[in-house]
């Protein structure tokens, strides 16, 4: 058994967006005290939070003071520099640990991992000259698409190609960033599973949702998602396999494709995730409250659904249905506390809610 951090504990938190935001909130509701890490000026995560540090993930005077002022750290996004949780993890526990981020902020890397986990990824290959893309194409063939092997979010960094001349084009798109051509998976729909696993190794998964993307950004969650029974328990008994290799301790998202052969692992994530969103209307405990329980060393909540729901982020001119929004039964509203709605900004969503009978 662990124990669990005492109450009025600071957790450290690495960026200070919508996801730090509402982990934030999450964490005061529990007794805890959150500290955000984040390069920007006045982020959201900022206006909910104990305390915020203003400073660059390159700056290892005020990494170590952030350190010394926290009891542990998680993070909100992946891409945190190597540099910074050297540092970081030398005074504190980083939770979910290195590995997870290893993995998940290489392509490559996060394929080959789920692949030797004996889970199904999309056909890929390694590349980078006009040479290694010709091969790739070769083998893998079109339609297909590009994409790089880090930095990569909301259908950023990422070139579809309909037939080999599509080629010049793609590569250039990737401005010499080293790139993976991923084969074209013949799915009906995407699915994901929010899935939580505490210090002690227990592991918790909330149902699966039904993501329609639109322009590269998820658009929609629909809880209950279409699949089978059978799908259903694959795709959880799949999570929880990719965070027991891990020894993995947090909330991880999960994107798999539902194909008339099985289920495809699209990606992983390691942190709470836009699709899961709706558990803030559908659960007792969400999964912004089930992170913290994790990385604090609580149990695990009860992610049982009680209601259905089908969550809408709402993007950059999306703000001007709010008043609207506010107005309608059985809808909540989450506002990210963002100053300006800009196109394909995410500046919150809203989770339309179904009771169950």
């Amino acid at each position: 058994m662990s124990t669990p951090l005492p109450l009025g504990s600071t957790i450290g938190i690495l960026g200070g967006g919508q996801l730090g935001r509402m982990l934030s909130v999450a964490a005061s509701r529990l007794g805890y005290k959150t500290h955000i890490f984040e390069p920007g000026a006045n982020p959201p995560a900022g206006q909910v939070a104990d305390q915020v540090t203003t400073a660059a993930y390159e700056d290892e005077a005020a990494l170590l003071a952030f350190a010394d002022a926290v009891d542990v750290i998680t993070y909100e996004f992946e891409n945190i520099p190597t540099s910074a949780l050297d540092t970081l993890e030398a005074h504190r526990p980083i939770r979910p640990g290195r590995e997870a981020l290893r993995v998940s902020q290489d392509r490559i890397t996060e394929k080959e991992f789920l692949s030797d986990l004996g889970l199904t990824v999309a056909p890929f290959a390694a590349v980078q000259t006009k040479e290694e893309l010709d091969a790739a194409l070769d083998t893998i063939g079109t339609p297909s698409i590009l994409k790089t092997r880090r930095f990569g979010y909301d259908g950023k960094g990422q070139a579809r190609l309909n037939s080999q001349a599509d080629a010049p084009a793609a590569l250039a798109d990737m401005a010499g960033s080293p790139s993976v051509l991923e084969g074209f998976v013949n799915f009906s729909h995407e699915v994901s599973v929010i899935a939580a696993r505490g210090i002690t190794g227990e592991v918790a998964c909330f149902d699966p949702g039904e993501n329609v993307h639109v322009g590269g950004i998820l658009r929609t969650t629909t809880i209950p998602a279409n699949l089978p029974g059978s799908m259903r328990m694959d795709a959880v008994l799949m999570a929880s396999k990719i965070l027991n290799a891990l020894d993995y301790v947090g909330v991880m998202g999960v994107e798999l494709f539902v194909t008339k052969d099985g289920l495809v692992v699209n990606e992983i994530a390691p942190r709470v995730h836009n699709s899961g969103h709706w558990t803030q209307n559908g659960c007792a405990v969400d999964q912004f409250e089930q992170h913290i329980r994790a990385v604090v060393g609580l149990s695990l909540g009860d992610g049982k659904r009680h209601s259905d729901v089908v969550m809408e982020n709402l993007i950059g001119d999306d703000m001007d249905k709010v008043p609207a929004l506010l107005s309608e039964p059985h809808v909540a509203v989450h506002l990210y506390g963002k100053a300006e709605a800009k196109a394909g900004r995410k500046m919150g969503h809203v989770n339309r809610v179904t009771p169950n009978a």
